[in-house]
């Protein structure tokens, strides 16, 4: 694989750059070596030709950019130089000619260092790959693979095309391409991407794109797109550094006038160093985009980055960026005496016959239960409706509420399963055997995990308004906004209305626009800065976005947006010191305190120190985590809530059951209610106060949002022991409506109660889990 074209224009100047400072160093040194010799003709000849070359670059320099219609501040070094040299002063003309190539060289090291993250990933771009062609394997360079082709990939390479896991499983290291740390297992038929790293044993797998179509090749495209864009922020500052031209020949000229002493006016005019202003912007901001891609965030340029740190508007797509983007088991509504796993078991083993989208989500949902699905036969499907067939020798149908409705009327439990389906704005699929329903399964486009951090990340970061546009109903789309907060929200909208948004709001602010979708790309093409969720989504749209974020985490989008802030201001203070500092070292020079090889190495100083601060932008600056946990940690801890999530399933169940049950019967489900509790949720309330608190209390900054929890284990456990008390008096007592509505009443407060707590700590193990 070739670096890009722009790569190799900036590896030729820079060559150029070292070979000038080398004849500078030379000559200096040369010249210094005859001085002290008592040869001082021989030494102003190498210092006169340790001058030349550099003024001879720097005239062809300025005459390339004045063909291109721009001019630049070179100019001062240059009349620095030829100055020197015309008013018999060859030591301070080397000595300027040495720190002129000596600040561009500088230049190349710190934007080296800067982009050494995003070189890193054109260097270590597959070149080879290893083709299974009948059991025997040939080297092929990558450019040969061709969709289809069986290919060996060996420990610890580098995946060379996107694909398809032909063997049982593989290892995958993503760590490069998606910031993520910890590698994954990815199953036979899962997909892979080019770029990754075999972290496990040899693995075959089967390519799916060529290297040209794969991801790692669409991500080297960005990195040049990265490596080659130039800032506003940056141009402006090159204009800015036009007006020092003009007053740096002012002031020399001023101190001529005053002193009669052109050598001051010469000192003035080496002491001006309009470097602050022409390499802190790129550097900080070359810095902050190097930043970003460490953390899995592809920044398209310094535009971008500068667009990032002006956003006050953020509008999101809805479905696949702040939600899974997907079918997902909300809950299962049951008829009485009904066992929901054994509705789940079902209708899973049903759904393996169909290859709708809801049908993968209902078969995910019996997988992660561990329930035993069994194949089914005579699977008879009507397009849209449902499914009919045999599990187990018995008849089981699966479908929407006509279908399996549409010669009875419908039981109360199948009313409310309906109702609580349009609060939560979910599918209904019903389940019924033998033409007798008896469950219900309810299904949805679930929030990701990681969305109410991201938003208030965003607020953290200064972002005033958050907004939603979706081409969902307005119901499901209110219900989100409700839940994180946000300002403004657009439901039924069709790709041209998400455009039409987007520049209704940036006729107010600047607006950024987050998508992942080939309907999001117009929308982020027309914002001021578009944002795509790059992971999993269209490449349309990472195309047509500035920003990419490659890590499956919509919280790098605030994440992002702080990188780009803090390069910004970065950039700004560096300008401000720098500036001043070169003015007061102009105004020592034009009192005659400076002489003109003083004033050259004190401009070498101030360049220094402004490019050291701006460097500092490839620093994260986070002071607020005093600590982090590790990430196997939290996703063992949102494990537990997964598994507690399948209790208070069942104890909502039980809570329905109670509305008509029989007194035995209700006897049975309280205590089932209260063995759930105690075994369950007390003994994960307990684990959480005993031992997951202290560690995530070392994370925090603050321990107040700790107390609040520990306040709602108090309540919860305090509503355990009232459902035990509950339990106890069940044989003394005649059960009687009154008893089972309380005990009703506590099971739905732990069920509501657990759920609201158990997001709170999924929010809390999002902000201090490593990532």
């Amino acid at each position: 694989m070739r670096f890009p074209h722009g790569l190799s224009n900036i590896l030729q100047q820079r060559n150029l750059r070292r070979a000038l400072i080398a004849i500078a160093i030379a000559g200096l040194t040369c010249g210094l070596a005859a001085q002290l010799a008592r040869l001082p003709e021989l030494a102003e000849t190498f210092w006169w030709a340790a001058t030349l070359p550099v003024a001879a670059g720097l005239i062809v320099s300025i005459a390339r950019d004045l063909l291109a219609g721009r001019f630049g501040v070179d100019a001062i070094a240059l009349i620095a130089m030829v100055g020197a040299l015309a008013l018999g002063q060859p030591l301070a003309g080397a000595v300027i000619a040495l720190m002129y190539s000596g600040g561009n060289l500088l230049e190349d090291i710190a934007v080296g260092r800067a982009e050494n993250n995003l070189r890193s990933l054109v260097e270590r771009a597959p070149r080879i790959a290893h083709r299974d062609i009948g059991g025997a394997i040939e080297e092929v360079p990558v450019g040969a693979v061709a969709i289809g082709d069986r290919l060996l990939v060996r420990a610890g390479e580098v995946i060379p095309v996107d694909g398809i896991v032909h063997s049982s499983s593989a290892v995958i290291d993503e760590a490069a391409v998606t910031g993520e740390a910890i590698p994954v297992t990815r199953l036979r038929g899962a997909a892979i991407s080019s770029g990754a790293v075999n972290a496990g044993d040899s693995f075959t797998m089967i390519a799916s794109a060529t290297a040209g179509e794969s991801t790692y090749a669409g991500i080297l495209r960005l990195v040049n797109a990265a490596q080659t864009a130039k800032a506003p922020f940056v141009r402006l500052a090159d204009r800015y550094a036009l007006l020092f031209l003009p007053l740096t020949l002012a002031i020399a000229a001023l101190a001529w006038f005053l002193s009669g002493d052109i050598i001051r006016a010469l000192a003035v005019v080496v002491a001006a160093t309009p470097c602050p202003l022409i390499l802190a912007a790129p550097v900080a901001f070359i810095a902050g985009v190097a930043q970003a891609a460490r953390r899995g965030i592809l920044i398209k340029g310094g535009a971008p980055l500068e667009a990032l740190a002006r956003a006050h508007t953020v509008l999101f797509d809805k479905t696949g960026t702040m939600t899974v983007g997907g079918a997902r088991l909300l809950s299962i509504e049951v008829a009485p005496d009904q066992d929901p796993d054994v509705v789940l078991q079902l209708a899973g083993s049903l759904e393996q016959a169909s290859h709708h989208v809801v049908a993968a989500a209902i078969v995910a949902a019996a997988g992660e239960r561990g329930l035993q699905l069994e194949m089914p036969g005579k699977v008879q499907e009507a397009a849209g409706s449902g499914l009919t067939g045999l599990v187990g020798g018995t008849r089981v149908s699966a479908g929407s509420y006509d279908n399996i409705f549409v010669h009875r009327q419908p039981d109360a439990w199948a009313l409310r399963a309906l109702r609580r389906a349009s609060w939560r704005s979910a599918l209904v699929v019903f389940v019924a055997i033998d033409g007798q329903p008896i469950g219900a399964l309810l299904l949805a486009d679930e929030l990701r995990r990681d969305t109410p951090h991201a938003i208030r990340m965003l607020r953290s970061a200064g972002v005033a308004r958050i907004g939603m546009i979706t081409g969902d109903r307005a119901a499901a789309a209110q219900t989100i906004a409700a839940a994180l907060d946000l300002d403004l929200v657009l439901a039924d909208r069709v790709p041209s209305d998400k455009v039409d948004a987007v520049r209704s709001e940036q006729r107010l602010n600047p607006t950024g626009m987050v998508g992942d979708g080939i309907n999001d790309a117009p929308a982020l093409a027309a914002a001021d800065v578009g944002i795509a969720m790059g992971a999993r989504g269209a490449s349309a749209s990472s195309e047509a976005a500035d920003v990419v974020i490659l890590a499956d985490r919509l919280d790098r989008v605030g994440e992002a947006i702080v990188i780009a802030q803090r390069a910004r201001r970065i950039a700004l203070e560096s300008i401000v010191a720098g500036m001043s500092l070169s003015l007061l070292a102009m105004l020592a020079a034009s009192v005659g305190w400076l002489a003109p090889v003083a004033a050259a190495l004190v401009q070498e100083v101030i360049d220094v120190a402004v490019i050291l601060n701006a460097l500092r932008a490839l620093r994260s600056g986070k002071q607020h985590v005093r600590h982090q946990i590790p990430a196997a940690t939290g996703r063992e801890l949102h494990h537990d809530h997964v598994q507690l999530g399948h209790g208070l399933d069942r104890l909502r169940s039980i809570a329905d059951a109670l509305d008509d049950a029989e007194p035995d019967r209700a006897s049975a489900l309280v205590t089932e209610a209260n063995m759930i509790v105690q075994r369950e949720v007390v003994a994960h309330e307990r684990e959480d106060e005993g031992s997951v608190y202290p560690k995530i209390a070392r994370a925090l900054a603050q321990d107040h949002g700790l107390s609040a929890m520990s306040r709602a284990h108090r309540e919860i456990l305090h509503l355990a022991r009232l459902l035990a008390r509950l339990v106890e008096d069940l044989p003394l007592e005649k059960i009687d409506r009154y008893l089972i509505r309380d005990a009703q009443r506590v099971i739905e407060a732990i069920e509501a109660l657990v759920r609201i707590h158990i997001a709170q700590e999924d929010d809390i193990y999002e902000a201090v889990v490593a990532s």
